[in-house]
């Protein structure tokens, strides 16, 4: 595997630390399970960082050299992926792999110059699509103007695109990617962590919304709050972001910040800043409600994580939340950037402790059955079989079927 921003050893909350870092640890630990032998590929930016770090039994992250050795923001990566994509094409040359899954567009321009002339099947999963950013920030969106044509071409010479939604397949027809060179594997969720039973963290009697995630803009914090201000007797806490004596330093966290005292609720919203991941089964645990309320989402972890825990979701209706949440019987679906419709959302269920329990179980048991990671990693290893057949047979496999 390529994740050149998001290791899988890395902390959550940050601006780029968020639901990529899981999936990659945990489709890795799930296929070395199954007997494969896993190696993540990602960018060192620390020069104390081992050049090899054994993560599970049969998985582990190698640290490539390439650009400066300290943290960077992803889109400030692209200059650095001739030397990534090098740096594998000397190892590989070496020690070919049988399969290479890039993660990210950028892992899959390093990869595809890794593996170049090794014949090596390259599978690519996006996790998020340039042209949907473009589409719903516009100026705001600080990608390489690269990364929309980049993502076209490596969509259509991949062996195979695994998607995470039915939305991305979608998006990839839009862009010339054959759908029959794409699978859906959705992200999961550790099933043994997150559970209805176990630990809860602290809370007092105020009901309580939770919101966990990377505190960016289109995450849709602000909507949270703005439909928190239209309850009553509710907090909202929020988890992600910089940490507390740090803040200040954000432009999105002071946003938020201000936003919250214009309204009236700066004593209803609290910001805990990066929570740790083994934390984050407590936290849902001590909430009524778990709301994710982004203007678009390429998959969405987090009503995953709360369904997991029998907490009911309130989420926009927009990318993978179509797949995951069954509207009116594993969470509630809203438009997103409403905060009228997102505090109607909430208030029923809040009003409805007896509805609320019965969602609960209801997403506990559809997780269960569908979004294990142990399940999913069969999904990928199915998929990787597929990536490994020659073109000519996959399309006469297709026809046939």
């Amino acid at each position: 595997m390529v994740s050149e921003h998001a290791s899988p050893l890395a902390a959550l909350g940050g601006a780029d630390g968020g639901g990529q870092n899981v999936q990659v640890a945990e489709l890795a630990k799930g296929l070395a399970r199954l007997g494969h032998q896993v190696v993540v590929h990602t960018r060192r930016d620390d020069p104390q960082l081992p050049t090899e770090v054994a993560f599970a039994d049969g998985a582990r992250v190698q640290h490539v050299t390439a650009g400066p050795a300290r943290p960077l923001p992803k889109d400030e990566l692209l200059p650095h992926m001739p030397a990534f994509g090098r740096r594998l094409a000397e190892k590989w040359t070496a020690d070919p792999p049988d399969l290479v899954h890039a993660h990210f567009w950028m892992s899959g321009l390093a990869a595809r110059r890794g593996a170049a002339g090794l014949g090596v099947p390259l599978v690519q999963t996006f996790h998020a699509l340039g042209a949907v950013k473009r589409r719903h920030q516009g100026g705001k969106d600080t990608s390489p103007p690269e990364r929309i044509p980049s993502e076209s071409t490596l969509g259509r010479e991949a062996d195979l695109v695994v998607a995470t939604c039915s939305d991305e397949v979608e998006e990839l027809a839009a862009m010339g990617v054959p759908r029959q060179r794409t699978a859906i594997v959705p992200c999961g969720t550790d099933l043994t962590s997150f559970t209805p039973e176990g630990p809860c963290a602290p809370r007092g009697a105020r009901l309580r919304v939770l919101s966990v995630g990377r505190m960016v803009e289109r995450k849709g914090i602000d909507t949270a709050i703005a439909a928190v201000a239209r309850l009553r007797r509710v907090e909202l806490v929020v988890a992600g972001g910089p940490p507390a004596e740090q803040w200040q330093d954000d432009p999105e966290a002071v946003r938020l910040h201000a936003l919250a005292a214009d309204l009236g609720v700066a004593d209803r919203v609290r910001f805990l800043g990066p929570v740790p991941h083994e934390q984050v089964p407590a936290l849902h645990r001590s909430a009524d409600l778990v709301v994710s309320a982004p203007w678009y989402e390429p998959f969405g972890t987090v009503p995953l994580e709360a369904m997991a825990c029998a907490v009911p979701p309130v989420v926009t209706a927009v990318g993978g939340h179509l797949d995951t949440v069954v509207d009116g019987e594993t969470g509630v679906l809203v438009p997103p950037r409403d905060p009228d419709a997102l505090a109607g959302g909430m208030r029923r269920l809040l009003e409805q402790p007896f509805r609320r329990a019965a969602i609960g179980r209801a997403g506990s048991e559809r997780v269960r059955a569908r979004y294990g990671w142990d399940r999913l990693a069969r999904e990928v290893a199915t998929a990787y079989r597929r990536a490994r057949l020659p073109r000519t047979t996959e399309l006469t496999a297709e026809a046939a079927s």
